[in-house]
């Protein structure tokens, strides 16, 4: 009889992308090449990656760090919106801004969003059938990691927003047949030089 067994899934956010988001920065291509190296000694079985070309660049520059790992392009690894809240369900001091900056996208991202998140639930999370663990890492948006997060947590679907990715920064997610879900590491930069970590962010969200 197949069994379960634990899937281990590592989420990267694309390195730091240029004004335009066409393609990685320098710094972006070291925060890549970076990754792949603190990523040499994990099992890793397949890179699935966002269609965007930011995405797309990073997962190339981690696997060339790597031992003959495939890179998969996946559009449920992308960037969209995963999830509409309504304004009852978010907390009442945050729900204007919030609706606000959820309404600068347009229509259709609004509408194709919870279609990929469902497929990145059903894609990426849970156990896998067969005898030995599974190690798959995927390199996404800073949306994406919120919304798998919240998914591990267990928090309300609302609760994707609010959490922020650094560049190239890795978490894992553990799942196993016989307990919930297991936030092992999220957004660590320990591979990155102070100079790279917190790309794209304001300076008091530098830790």
């Amino acid at each position: 009889m197949t069994g379960t067994a634990a899937r281990y899934l590592y989420l990267a956010r694309h390195g730091e992308a240029s004004p335009d988001e066409s393609e990685l920065t320098d710094a972006g291509r070291r925060q890549a090449a970076l990754l792949g190296q603190r990523l040499r000694k994990v099992p890793l079985t397949a890179i699935h990656h966002g269609p965007l070309a930011r995405a797309e660049q990073t997962a190339q520059l981690v696997s060339e760090q790597l031992d003959e790992v495939v890179c998969r392009r996946c559009e449920a690894a992308g960037d969209y919106l995963p999830y509409l809240p309504t304004r009852e369900e978010l907390p009442p001091q945050a729900a204007d801004d919030w609706i606000e900056f959820l309404h600068q996208f347009t229509v259709e991202e609004r509408e194709q969003g919870p279609g990929l998140a469902a497929a990145a639930l059903a894609e990426f999370t849970g156990t896998v059938v067969g005898d030995e663990p599974r190690h798959e890492l995927v390199i996404t948006h800073n949306f994406l990691v919120g919304w798998l997060i919240r998914a591990a947590l267990d928090a309300p679907k609302w609760r994707w927003l609010g959490i922020n990715h650094a560049n190239a920064a890795l978490t894992v997610i553990r799942y196993t047949p016989d307990r919930p879900p297991a936030v092992l590491l999220f957004n660590d930069t320990g591979h990155l030089p102070a100079e790279l970590r917190w790309t794209g962010f304001p300076p008091e969200l530098h830790v």
